[in-house]
């Protein structure tokens, strides 16, 4: 099975290309914004920022509908803004502040959203996978026509529960898309160090799954390559396999010098591969002008200012916070 990249559509319009570069922007922006918190010590503990993937969450948060799900790792703040999670609550939440969407218990790694169905980061590594096959396998018994968009990365890929999954889900063809970020390196190891095969997304051959590898620095290909398994999904065909090949800028998290990798190789890529540049270099040889776009920057600067503001102003959780939300009591029913 030869591995086939999704190239980009050429018919996006300018609106569509706007939102996308905002999207991308907003992600970038309260990124970097993090990043500054944590240097200030208002962030604790493990901080994976997502600057660079922007476009595989963009892109593939385009196709969904309503009541999709999606679950991912700890590199998830991106994940969360681009489902439409309120930055405010994401960025306590990151402080370890009341206002978080964790009530200031989770941090960086462990947020949630029943209402925008985002079902977390997960702090092990390949952990949220079969947890994504079984919302999948739920919305597979309700008959509801959902999908389930499940992230990991290449590090991930090699873990064995990853298979498990993949097995379970090709065997009871549950709607379930797993997406593999491919951003070069698993912490601090290349993936041509950690694997032999030429790709990760051909493993699900040997399961019958479906799949393809994307350009993931486009954010218009990876929206192609999203519809099309999506599609299938929907198609009652069971799973697709999406390996996403993107590249992150900065360390694996906050405490990582990322020493393994030359600035050439980061400088180089965001000089010719960047994805919001891209984006931003389209729309001006369109439609769009500079004062579009500078509007565009001040709006998210603003958005992203509020939310740092709001994450220091919330109070910290109460001390009897430390006993809520240990147990689920089994005889109340519960909301799917």
């Amino acid at each position: 099975m030869a591995a086939k990249r999704a190239t980009r559509k050429s018919n996006a319009s300018k609106e569509e290309l706007l939102k996308y570069y905002r999207e991308m922007l907003l992600i970038r922006r309260f990124e970097e914004k993090a990043g500054q918190l944590y240097g200030m010590g208002l962030i604790g503990g493990f901080c994976h920022l997502y600057i660079g993937q922007e476009a595989v969450v963009v892109g593939l948060e385009a196709c969904t509908e309503e009541g999709d799900k999606r679950i991912t790792t700890y590199r998830d703040h991106g994940h969360m803004l681009a489902c439409g999670m309120d930055p405010k609550g994401i960025m306590a939440e990151l402080t370890g502040r009341s206002g978080g969407f964790s009530a200031g218990k989770g941090g960086s790694m462990h947020m949630f959203s029943a209402e925008k169905h985002f079902y977390g980061g997960h702090g092990i590594v390949g952990a949220n996978v079969p947890l994504g096959a079984g919302l999948a396998f739920a919305d597979k018994y309700k008959g509801n026509d959902r999908v389930t968009f499940t992230y990991f990365g290449d590090g991930a890929a090699n873990q064995g529960q990853v298979y498990e999954t993949y097995n379970m889900a090709e065997l009871w063809m549950l709607p379930v898309v797993f997406v593999i970020e491919n951003n070069q390196y698993a912490m601090g190891t290349a993936v041509k160090r950690a694997t032999k095969s030429p790709s990760l997304w051909e493993r699900g051959a040997a399961y019958g799954i479906a799949g393809e590898e994307v350009d993931g620095m486009d954010v218009l290909a990876v929206k192609a390559a999203g519809q099309k398994a999506i599609e299938h999904c929907r198609a009652g065909k069971g799973p697709y396999i999406l390996e996403v090949m993107t590249y992150r800028y900065r360390g694996h998290s906050m405490s990582d010098p990322a020493k393994y990798r030359t600035r050439d190789e980061v400088q180089k890529m965001r000089e010719e591969r960047d994805a919001i540049e891209q984006v931003r270099k389209r729309l001006l040889e369109g439609d769009a002008t500079e004062d579009e776009l500078k509007a565009i920057d001040k709006e998210i600067k603003e958005i992203v200012n509020e939310a740092a503001e709001f994450s220091k102003e919330s109070p910290e959780p109460d001390l009897a916070e430390l006993w809520t939300d240990i147990y689920v009591d089994g005889s109340a029913p519960q909301n799917a």
